[in-house]
């Protein structure tokens, strides 16, 4: 007997959201993703995925937080509850290595998703680097 086949890891242009890190004590946001019609029908069979590469110039100790917001209206968002979020944190002598981080959504899941990006005071120039939130079916 053979083992099932998954395929979430395909990715449809239209389900990737990505933006540059903003600067030190700064927030930024990535463009919103739709899935009201993909969360209604099949929200068990879908993955996301938070990619972001390798953060050279992260600050030692400082830090990079990374969560997941909702939203029913595509204007008022929140974070999606219960929290999904991951940190990043600047290594010694400064750096910090790429990161992926795969999640589903709770079934209470609104339309609209995005991520919210926080760098810490004196946390380095990192606005090179960009971060993107992915569906993957």
């Amino acid at each position: 007997m053979s083992s099932p086949s998954y395929a979430r890891n395909l990715r449809d242009a239209a389900f990737v959201a990505a933006i540059a890190l903003p600067a030190a004590a700064a927030t930024a946001y990535t463009p919103s993703l739709n899935i009201g019609q993909t969360v209604d029908q099949n929200l068990e069979a879908m993955e996301f995925e938070i990619a972001v590469p390798a953060l050279p110039a992260l600050v030692e100790n400082k830090t990079v937080t990374i969560s997941v917001q909702d939203s029913a209206d595509n204007s008022s968002f929140a974070a999606i509850d219960p929290a999904i979020s991951t940190v990043i944190t600047g290594g010694s002598g400064n750096g910090a290595a790429a990161k992926t981080v795969r999640f589903r959504l709770p079934s209470t899941a609104r339309k609209y998703v995005r991520l919210k990006i926080d760098v810490l005071t004196a946390g380095g120039d990192n606005t090179g680097v960009s971060a993107t939130l992915s569906a993957l079916f």
